[in-house]
């Protein structure tokens, strides 16, 4: 694939999509471009929020949606330049300005005019004028985001843009030459790369860590100025975290007490005090002068550890006014060099792990490689879906474990082979990782968590699937049922939101809200007034699409709920905010309503229930068995030799495990039972601990 392939694929995908939700080619457009942002990590979240108008001396005004980082206090504003048609287009710098002024004329107007008392409560833009006035002391950046279906023009290099409200302010063009550039890198994200001379002459002194090369990396230690620290945050913001770090500090306090007492108390201390920070990069480049070796430039420069130090520099200068001159952090440097994304991804995710272990940070938190999603892909690559819409062959729902999984497949396909694919693996049953938590956190009937945006409700999903994993005997919940009723989840997921968009109430917001809070509250009902049921997931799986019955209810509580969370005696003014608190969930728990008995043809009793999940646990245990029987019989009996005379020359294993492996050392000849595979795994993990290489 290619980027005129690329652009075609994501253009006809957005008008399918508004013709499907009838919200519009350019509102599909946006969410669309946001959602690739959104998986490359550029965006953390994303609100559609449609306002155009035109405030005083006649200046225009209009924004298409925003996204608002609590970490590091950056608001990104967005708004659409987009054209349906087929035709060339170059973006010129003059147009590229009006663009970014409708946007920063919005911005000044929703703080500085009566806009507030002008916009309709029912609308998301109301929300986003309240945001914009509640965050107004603390937000630190502006950043503007252009997102068009033409060309930028060569002439357009940097677009300067203004303070807004005497706050920093960027602007930036995204068109999808540059959106393929991203998601069909190696990577299949934003990457970073720094010029350190630009904050500092020489750059920033470091040191080679003699003896430490590896094949996979180099590592440095360096001396960053804490003045240089904070600079670097104040421009790229939180996108300098590595994405699990991020995810887990923005659920914390981001702002360590300790660490900014020592910043205005004691400064000249800070280095002796403070841990420092480790990092890593794909690519550095070093120079040497007469003072010695300095880090002048790093791409895809990422902290794995440090992200409260670095953000407390930022924020202590900003809101105190510190002084950060005589501050300096120590910083690891790990510079990888692995090619394939797959390891280079891995071992930044071990790092992260083993440098975080000060912070309780969780195996939930590097979730990306936990084998709760490994095995989730393995699934979507096995099982067939039913053919259904006239189609003449079954289908499979593509599980995407690793970002950007799906594009980067089609990226090394012939167009013969991406046909195929394709067929196969159709664009509309692509589910990712906050898909999969989006579903599944709705039907434990936490809606509010899932509208409290897909970075949260992600690393929320993450920690109880990994205690859940931990607790159940190696994930025996997690077996071919789990995947299979979460597909129905999905199904009834998708179909909710096409059918909100075509609901005569509906007003063109609010729409995630509304279906993870329809369907959160249907299961709550069929759990209440049904006892001993539930809704028959695996029969929509089987079906490939939502029962009759179930998809009237669903069209019948949808006007329910929205009136409920649009309720003008609502606990929060602004709809977005009252979404994400329990206090909402509640209110709509208290709505009014009987089922009708014709979903009752829909639902399973517990005790059928109850026997499709024992025999789903016992075909896990069993594909368990096998895949650890696998990864036994893979292990040659020299390998196994050599780790029984490891062992047992460090007395580290008991009895039963010396038995086990000695019927290892006897493969093909004796096979280990079940139980023994299981010691046998757990032996080499201790072993290689201890420092042991098969």
């Amino acid at each position: 694939m290619d980027a005129q392939e690329f652009q075609k694929d994501f253009i006809e995908g957005v008008k399918a999509e508004a013709a499907a939700t009838g919200e519009g080619s350019s509102a599909s457009f946006v969410s669309a471009f946001a959602q690739y942002l959104q998986e490359a990590e550029f965006l953390m979240d994303f609100t559609a929020a449609y306002f155009e108008g035109t405030g005083k001396r006649n200046r225009k005004m209009r924004v298409d949606g925003y996204a608002y980082d609590e970490f590091d206090k950056t608001m990104s504003m967005i708004i659409a330049d987009y054209d349906a048609s087929e035709n060339e287009r170059v973006l010129a710098r003059t147009q590229a300005g009006q663009l970014q002024e409708r946007l920063s004329t919005f911005v000044d107007h929703a703080l500085n005019s009566t806009l507030h008392r002008e916009v309709e409560m029912s609308r998301p833009c109301s929300d986003l004028v309240d945001l914009l006035r509640g965050k107004r002391r603390e937000i630190r950046k502006y950043q503007l985001l252009i997102f068009t279906t033409a060309s930028i023009s060569t002439t357009i290099t940097v677009l300067e843009s203004a303070d807004i409200d005497g706050v920093p302010s960027e602007c930036q063009i995204w068109d999808i030459n540059r959106l393929f550039k991203v998601c069909g890198s190696d990577t299949g994200r934003h990457i970073i790369e720094i010029d350190f001379k630009a904050y500092s002459k020489h750059g920033i002194p470091c040191m080679e860590a003699s003896g430490t090369d590896t094949k996979d990396f180099k590592s440095y230690l360096c001396i960053i100025p804490g003045a240089l620290l904070a600079d670097i945050y104040d421009k790229y913001g939180s996108g300098l975290l590595e994405g699990n770090i991020r995810s887990f500090l923005s659920t914390k306090v981001a702002v360590n007490k300790k660490i900014r007492a020592t910043i205005l108390q004691c400064p000249e201390r800070f280095f002796a005090y403070n841990n420092g920070i480790s990092a890593a990069a794909m690519d550095i480049k070093i120079e040497s002068t007469s003072q010695g070796q300095f880090l002048v430039s790093a791409k895809d420069f990422q902290i794995i550890n440090g992200g409260q130090t670095t953000a407390s520099l930022s924020n202590a200068r900003f809101r105190d006014k510190a002084n950060l001159s005589i501050i300096y952090v120590q910083m690891k440097l790990t510079v990888i060099e692995s090619t394939l994304e797959e390891e280079a991804t891995e071992l930044v995710q071990n790092i992260s792990r083993s440098s975080n272990s000060q912070n309780k940070v969780s195996d939930a938190d590097f979730f990306s490689t936990h084998p709760f999603h490994v095995r989730m892909e393995r699934f979507s690559q096995r099982l067939y879906a039913r053919a259904v819409g006239g189609l003449q062959h079954e289908t499979k729902w593509f599980y995407e474990r690793a970002r950007g999984q799906y594009l980067q497949k089609q990226m090394r396909m012939t167009a013969g082979e991406k046909k195929k694919f394709l067929l196969q693996n159709p664009k509309n049953q692509l589910i990712t990782k906050t898909d999969l938590a989006k579903v599944r956190n709705t039907w434990k009937g936490l809606p509010h968590t899932v509208s409290r945006g897909a970075q949260t409700n992600f690393a929320e999903f993450a920690k109880t699937t990994s205690d859940e994993w931990e607790s159940s005997d190696d994930g025996l919940v997690f077996n071919e049922k789990y995947y299979q009723e979460s597909v129905a989840l999905v199904l009834i997921f998708r179909y909710c939101e096409i059918m909100v968009t075509h609901q005569p109430w509906y007003s063109q917001g609010y729409r995630a809200n509304i279906v993870t809070y329809t369907i959160a509250f249907l299961h709550m009902l069929i759990q209440k007034q049904f006892p001993g049921k539930d809704l028959d997931l695996m029969n929509i799986w089987t079906r490939q699409n939502v029962p009759d019955a179930v998809a009237k209810v669903l069209t019948e509580l949808s006007e329910l709920v929205y009136d409920k969370l649009t309720d003008p005696k609502r606990g929060v003014e602004n709809v977005t905010q009252w979404c994400k608190q329990e206090g909402c969930w509640k209110s709509v728990q208290s709505i009014e309503c009987r089922l009708s008995s014709d979903i009752e043809a829909c639902l399973i009793g517990q005790d059928e229930l109850k026997v499709a999940e024992r025999e789903a646990k016992y075909g896990q245990r069993i594909d368990s068995e096998t895949e650890i029987m696998s990864k036994i019989i893979d292990i040659s009996q020299v390998q196994w030799q050599n780790a029984l005379n490891f062992a047992t020359g460090k007395r580290m294993i008991t009895p039963d495990e010396h038995t086990a492996m000695r019927i290892a050392c006897q493969i093909p000849q004796k096979m280990p039972t079940p139980v023994q595979c299981k010691k046998l795994i757990a032996v080499l993990e201790r072993l290689e601990e201890e420092g042991f290489k098969l």
